[in-house]
């Protein structure tokens, strides 16, 4: 059994800063792709990060220069640092893994709020 545990999520005000993380346990073979989605009610997930497992990162265009993702290979966790936070960015938060096999897991979610 995989499990994915976020945390880190929460109320921010406008310009403020979160940090996500996700770590997996269980029995997951060679990770290959970390990441996060987000979601809003009546919308489709979105993608907001990945990283592969070499390090390459690609980010929503709404992100980029605001997010950073990271992952620790040795821990089998990602982090998502968000900086300058904006309304629009309210959403649930899933982090997800795809092993080599590849199967996806995700994370059971984490709300962030944006507001004043």
């Amino acid at each position: 059994q995989v499990r994915l545990v976020e945390s880190g999520g929460g109320l921010v005000q406008p310009g403020g800063s979160l940090r996500l993380s996700c770590a997996a346990s269980g029995s997951i073979f060679r990770i290959g792709v970390m990441g996060w989605y987000r979601q809003t009610p009546g919308k489709q997930r979105e993608l907001v990060a990945r990283i592969l497992s070499g390090g390459t990162t690609n980010y929503a265009d709404s992100v980029k220069d605001r997010f950073t993702i990271s992952r620790d290979n040795a821990n089998n966790t990602v982090s998502l640092q968000m900086n300058s936070l904006k309304p629009e960015d309210t959403a649930v938060y899933y982090c997800y893994v795809v092993d080599v096999v590849p199967r996806i897991y995700w994370g059971q979610g984490t709300q962030v709020t944006v507001s004043s």
